[in-house]
């Protein structure tokens, strides 16, 4: 197994919009071969903070150490940044070409079937649905082979099975060194991640392995009852 790198660290970081502070003091660690949870309600301020640790935008305090070059780095956010006029796989060469990766059609025709696109191969993609069109920006992710990869929800639009997929793909990545940072809702099941950041009230309120969040979340169920009975 290959030695644990530590890709990201964040020391003492906060930010503001404006006046308004989004989140501050925050401390953190991402290591290689490691999935990470980043939860929390809407708002908290997941996406700034997972942009902060690719170095899209700047922290407003505090310092960010990235180790790996920009071309080891994929970022899978809210836009799907997939061309409509083309097909499945024309998206998947565009990105193959840009980035020199010199693979063939049919190796692409095989990173589509992993997601589940194989028969929508030569399909526009502005006729994909939401999920279809996250699963055709998955697939370009893939094709990448990052040693980090940062995912901005996303689960959208994915039903069970593309969703089951997703994490196949996640765990894979994994097992060949990557690093992952994966922002969700905290409703979803984590038993995939090796360790969860839970974001609240502007700061990280909880950091550990999914076991301990599960009693965690527990324990505050369990408080939050207690004080209802009276």
């Amino acid at each position: 197994m290959a030695q644990t790198k530590q890709l990201v660290e964040l020391k003492n970081v906060a930010h503001f919009f404006g006046q308004r502070l989004i989140f501050k003091d925050i401390n953190l660690e991402i290591l290689s071969g490691h999935i990470y949870i980043l939860a929390g309600p809407n708002g908290a301020g997941k996406s700034t903070l997972l942009k902060i640790m690719a170095e899209i935008i700047a922290p407003s305090q505090g310092k960010v150490n990235l180790a790996l070059a920009r071309d080891r780095i994929a970022y899978l956010g809210h836009q799907t940044f997939i061309y409509s006029s083309l097909s499945a796989l024309g998206n998947l060469n565009f990105w193959n070409s840009l980035y020199g990766l010199g693979l063939g059609e049919d190796e692409l025709i095989q990173i589509l079937n992993r997601v589940g696109l194989k028969t929508f191969v030569y399909e526009k993609a502005g006729n994909f649905s939401r999920g279809m069109a996250q699963r055709l920006s998955l697939a370009r992710v893939i094709m990448l082979k990052p040693g980090l990869l940062f995912l901005d929800e996303p689960g959208t639009g994915l039903d069970k099975d593309s969703r089951g997929q997703l994490i196949s793909e996640i765990t894979a990545a994994r097992k060949r060194g990557a690093g992952i940072v994966w922002i969700t809702h905290d409703r979803e099941d984590f038993s995939f991640a090796d360790h969860i950041f839970f974001l609240q009230g502007k700061k990280i309120i909880f950091s550990g392995s999914g076991k301990e969040f599960s009693l965690a979340k527990a324990a505050a169920a369990e408080e939050a009852e207690g004080k209802s009975a009276f």
